[in-house]
């Protein structure tokens, strides 16, 4: 069977312990996570931003159609 085994998995990641040492891949992760947090933080400014340039004038039709219809 060619999968991956726990064992195939435990070595390499001792492997990478051994090349990186703890400090490089500790400041890796830090990065890693600022970049994905930064990431999440501009989506949600793209978003409020859609939100608030969403033109409005579908709900403004809507109610001056329903006022045309009411006064004939």
């Amino acid at each position: 069977m060619a999968g991956l085994s726990i064992w195939h998995v435990l070595i390499f990641a001792i492997v990478v312990l051994l090349l990186f040492g703890t400090s490089k891949l500790k400041n890796l992760g830090k990065d890693v996570g600022g970049a994905v947090k930064d990431f999440k933080k501009s989506i949600k400014e793209d978003e409020q931003a859609a939100q608030l340039s969403e033109p409005r004038t579908l709900e403004h039709q809507n109610t001056a159609a329903n006022n045309s219809t009411l006064k004939n």
